[in-house]
């Protein structure tokens, strides 16, 4: 199976960027993974909410195939503890899927479009988390999960 993470924007911080290519070079030991980034919307000052997100969504939708099982990380989403997530991720894995899309929306969160085209929805937390800094959040996440699947030392229960 192959992972994907698609992303609304590049972030502007490089300790940011450095620490989710760190994690992605480390996931990669374990699966395919890869990161897909969505240029910012040009002139979104002049946009509405609902205009923004309509265009990220057709950004989205574009990226996606109809084979894929699209997971939004979403704050109405389903809570894991992360060997939960892990067994999650495990079933995921097993149940021969080619393509896990994991989506983090821009600063409006998705489209009606791209809530309908997804699978699931996934919350990292209650709280809110900027949509760069859960970029990092996200990759570590995923990172433990396969080292829990795999019996790594890196996380202790």
């Amino acid at each position: 199976m192959n992972i994907e993470l698609i992303v609304v924007g590049k972030t502007d911080s490089k300790e940011v960027a450095a620490l989710v290519d760190m994690y992605l070079k480390r996931i990669n030991f374990y699966n395919r993974f890869n990161i897909s980034y969505i240029p910012d919307i040009r002139n979104a000052k002049n946009l509405s909410e609902a205009q923004q997100k309509s265009s990220e969504g057709e950004a989205i939708l574009r990226l996606l195939d109809d084979s894929d099982r699209v997971v939004l990380l979403d704050e109405k989403g389903q809570e894991f503890r992360s060997i939960e997530y892990a067994e999650w991720l495990q079933k995921r894995m097993n149940s021969g899927v080619k393509r896990l899309v994991f989506i983090i929306g821009g600063p409006y969160g998705f489209s009606d479009a791209v809530y309908k085209r997804a699978n699931e929805k996934i919350s990292l937390s209650k709280m809110t988390f900027s949509h760069q800094i859960i970029r990092a959040i996200f990759t570590e996440q995923l990172y433990r999960a396969f080292s829990i699947i795999n019996n790594s030392p890196y996380h202790h229960e």
